[in-house]
């Protein structure tokens, strides 16, 4: 527990991090309710992993389904209208300019955290969980310790409440994130991210691999699929 809290809001995305977050969340708090966020993502087929990842965890996590509350959906395409990214347009994955990659959506985990955290202060709860990690990723701003430390006092002002944002992940790397699954439950969670997540930022579920669907090329599957290797290799 956080400080003897007992209500958690994870923002899943239907995706390998924050899927293990989800189970973690499950084994730590009384209450946890999910939320998502449609904003135009090219990788959209993530939202309809997040709908059967749920639900298998009710059917084949019993103990965990009894703590699962509400899911809630919420529109942020607004990000989508802002400009162009790898991560919502048929636009090459490449490094920009600014020393990004294309696939940085600027403001979007700002974005999130404070809809999550107004969705979070109608909900009466207070720790938002997110699978951010800055050590084994792809350089985005908004996923660092220091960015969340930032919102999280930004949502305590705005909000005049206390609320707290956890992270995790933050540092820790694939490999150890595949490790916490499987500590948290054991082989059958394992096998459940592996079938019923998604983390391939060009949406492909035609390829299947050991560590799940995904093109096998795109920076997303690469961090998904070494960190696999790793952890199978000292498993």
């Amino acid at each position: 527990m956080i400080e003897n809290r007992t209500s958690a809001l994870v923002l899943f995305s239907g995706g390998q991090d924050s899927a293990t977050c989800l189970a973690g969340a499950l084994a730590r708090f009384r209450r946890v309710e999910t939320v998502g966020f449609d904003y135009g993502q090219r990788h959209r087929v993530e939202l309809d992993c997040r709908t059967r990842f749920l639900q298998a965890i009710r059917d084949d996590f019993p103990r965990w389904g009894e703590h699962l509350g509400a899911d809630h959906m919420l529109d942020a395409s607004v990000l989508k209208g802002l400009g162009q990214s790898a991560m919502t347009d048929d636009v090459a994955i490449e490094m920009t300019k600014a020393g990004l990659p294309s696939t940085f959506v600027p403001g979007r985990n700002l974005l999130f955290f404070t809809l999550a955290g107004a969705l979070a202060y109608r909900r009466g709860i207070d720790v938002l969980v997110g699978g951010m990690c800055e050590t084994d990723y792809s350089g985005y701003p908004d996923c660092r310790a220091a960015t969340l430390a930032a919102q999280e006092q930004t949502l305590r002002l705005g909000l005049d409440m206390d609320i707290r944002i956890d992270a995790p992940l933050m540092n820790i790397d694939k490999a150890e994130t595949w490790a916490m699954a499987n500590r948290l439950g054991g082989a059958r969670l394992v096998d459940l991210i592996v079938e019923e997540t998604h983390t391939c930022y060009l949406g492909d579920r035609t390829q299947r691999h050991a560590w799940g669907y995904g093109c096998g090329t795109c920076p997303a599957c690469e961090l998904r699929a070494n960190g696999w290797a790793r952890w199978k290799a000292t498993a």
